[in-house]
């Protein structure tokens, strides 16, 4: 996108006049509400809502008429003006808005960028619902049937674990380039012998922790774990010193956005079989890093 001074005054004065518009038709009778859009995923995620759980608005009114939706991984401020500019003033976000996972902003009251992304989302009759801990909890697991999708493992899925899957041999060089150009990921980051031949992986989508990680890689018969994020000297040192010791293991870390982003398109997917009466998109969050061998254009 051409990120000019005057094209991005023409892209937020779009956003705005899409937000007027909104405005001026909520009092319609009988429109979408968000409530009614988050009541209708609860009807249709297929388990119990939880009690203890991130998964509610974040910002905005449960009454606001919604004009349209879209499902991203990560709400951020880009994201929110292209949904804006585009007309869908309810966003669904998997991962947090406001920098942590709870998303607590007491201690962000006064900080610039908090307040401009909050007064954007205000002055564009904006509502952000999180939806994590329930999309994971579906059956199956939201997150990982689109990243399924997107990686194109349908046929490699183990039918008894859906978090295995098995290939037929292959090197963990071209393992690893294969889901790179299939997410389209700029910085990738590998730990393992590149001839390593790849039978089996296991995913952990998102941010892998010590426990299960370490576990997870160290099961018998698992060749590499593919995961979104983790710590260095947690997961990361332990393929190390498991390579080290001898063992036949690999780690393939492809960031956390690009990890579960596939996720949230299956979600608008998904979304749609519940809610017609408002347009439904995904919008990607970017990947936040490049290399200096390869910057963005």
């Amino acid at each position: 996108m051409d990120e000019t001074p005057a094209s991005r005054r023409a892209f937020l004065a779009a956003a705005a006049s899409l937000a007027a518009a909104g405005a001026a038709s909520q009092n319609l009778p009988g429109a979408l509400t968000a409530l009614q859009v988050i009541d209708r995923i609860k009807a249709n995620v297929g388990i119990p809502w939880r009690t203890q759980t991130v998964d509610r608005i974040v910002f905005g009114s449960p009454e606001t008429p919604v004009h349209g939706i879209a499902t991203t991984m990560m709400a951020t401020l880009e994201v929110v003006e292209r949904a804006a500019a585009a007309g869908r003033n309810m966003v669904i976000t998997h991962e947090p808005t406001f920098y942590s996972h709870q998303d607590a902003t007491a201690a962000l009251t006064q900080d610039p960028t908090y307040r401009y992304k909050v007064d954007f989302l205000r002055q564009h009759n904006m509502v952000v619902f999180r939806f994590h801990d329930h999309w994971h909890a579906h059956h199956p697991d939201g997150i990982a049937t689109g990243m399924m999708q997107a990686l194109g493992w349908e046929k490699n899925a183990d039918p008894a674990e859906p978090r295995l899957f098995h290939f037929p041999g292959t090197p963990l060089r071209q393992f690893a380039r294969d889901i790179e150009s299939r997410l389209d990921i700029r910085a990738m980051r590998v730990v393992g012998r590149p001839d390593l031949p790849i039978h089996t992986a296991f995913t952990s989508w998102g941010y892998v922790s010590q426990f299960p990680g370490i576990p997870e890689l160290a099961r018998p018969g698992v060749d590499v774990l593919v995961g979104g994020e983790t710590r260095e000297w947690e997961l990361v040192e332990y393929a190390q010193d498991s390579i080290t010791a001898g063992q036949n293991k690999a780690l393939v870390i492809l960031g956390h956005v690009v990890s579960e982003q596939a996720g949230m398109t299956y979600c608008a997917e998904w979304l749609k079989t519940s809610v017609n009466e408002v347009p439904i998109q995904f919008i990607a969050a970017p990947e936040p890093f490049w290399r200096p061998a390869a910057p963005p254009a």
